[in-house]
Order: structure tokens, then sequence, then C-alpha cells
């Protein structure tokens, strides 16, 4: 059986799902309140979920404020890493992004995190100022960076 990969929005039955791959991603991960709050209060939030025989692999959370746009988080399971799956779930999240009238992308990444900055600096993003302690698990700062879309 051929792997496909499918793009889709979050809902509410995808959390159990979304939090599997959050717990395995982060040392701090995401309550489920507060992807609760995301998709229920929020409404600048959108999460891109991606499928790999319909099964949730990744995912993707997006602030989309007037014409910019912020990227919350973003984790791919850790057994799947290293098959550019989060590049494309990015050039997908950047796509609608620019799609939905967004002209830049901002995000925080940790400063010792050279595999998620050398992706998102392939795709355009620049680097810009620091935030001093930002993580609350190690107090590691985080690093801004931005794009313009076209």
């Amino acid at each position: 059986m051929k792997d496909e990969l499918e793009f889709r929005w979050m809902t509410m039955s995808d959390i159990d799902a979304v939090l599997a791959v959050e717990q395995e991603s982060f040392s701090v991960p995401w309550k489920r309140v507060a992807f609760e709050n995301e998709l229920t209060v929020n409404q600048f939030a959108k999460y891109l979920l991606l499928l790999k025989n319909e099964e949730v692999i990744g995912y993707c959370g997006l602030w989309l404020i007037m014409d910019e746009a912020h990227v919350t988080n973003i984790a791919i399971l850790p057994k799947l890493r290293g098959q550019k799956l989060g590049e494309q779930l990015m050039k997908k999240v950047l796509e609608f992004a620019e799609d939905a009238g967004a002209r830049t992308v901002t995000l925080e990444v940790r400063v010792s995190n050279d595999i998620a900055r050398s992706l998102y600096k392939k795709l355009g993003f620049l680097e810009g100022g620091i935030r001093k302690n930002y993580y609350t698990d190690n107090q590691e700062d985080a690093l801004v960076m931005w794009v313009e879309l076209r």
C-alpha cells in the first residue's frame, strides 16, 4: 500500500491525535484545554494537520491577524522526522497564510534547534531578535524568525 499524505484543518475530534504528537515532540507539551481554546475561543487560530494513511502524524498552528501570521507550534512524530514532512507542512501553511492575505509570517524557535532553524532559512525566513529565557522548561532563549510573503 502506498503511503498517502493528506492535509486538512483540525477539528475538536482531532485533539487526542494532536495531543499524542505533541506529547512525543515536546518536553513541555500543550494541554488539551490549550487546543480546545485555540479551536473554540481564539478566532485567529487555524491548525493544519498532516495525515499519513489517515493517521495524524503532524500539525502546525497559525494565528492570522490582519496581514500578519504567526506560527504557534509545529510538530511531526519523532519516528517520521527526516523525511521532509515538516517542510511540506510549513509550505502548505505559508501558502494558506499568503492566500488569506498575510504579508509576513513570524515564529519563535529554540536557539539550539539547528534542524528547525535550517528548515526555516530554507523557506526564506530571516533571523530577527532574541526572546530571552523564552522556554519555561530550561529558560532557553528563542530566536524570532520572519518571512515576507509575495
